[in-house]
């Protein structure tokens, strides 16, 4: 159970990216009813954009 966990918490920076950053960016370009680029939909962008962030944070151990 605690390897379980403390790898859980190893890519949470990557889980955070995707399940927060994600949806919030998508639900901000809408609101603002900005286009996203390359024609991609909002939550692709999202997607990409927090997936990234949060693969830096894990990889790197910090946001900036």
């Amino acid at each position: 159970m605690q390897q379980i966990l403390m790898g859980l918490f190893r890519i949470m920076p990557l889980l955070f990216g995707l399940g927060f950053l994600a949806p919030l960016l998508a639900q901000t370009l809408e609101r603002l009813h900005w286009t996203a680029p390359f024609g991609l939909s909002p939550i692709v962008f999202g997607l990409l954009v927090g997936g990234l962030w949060g693969a830096f944070a894990t990889i790197k151990g910090r946001w900036l």
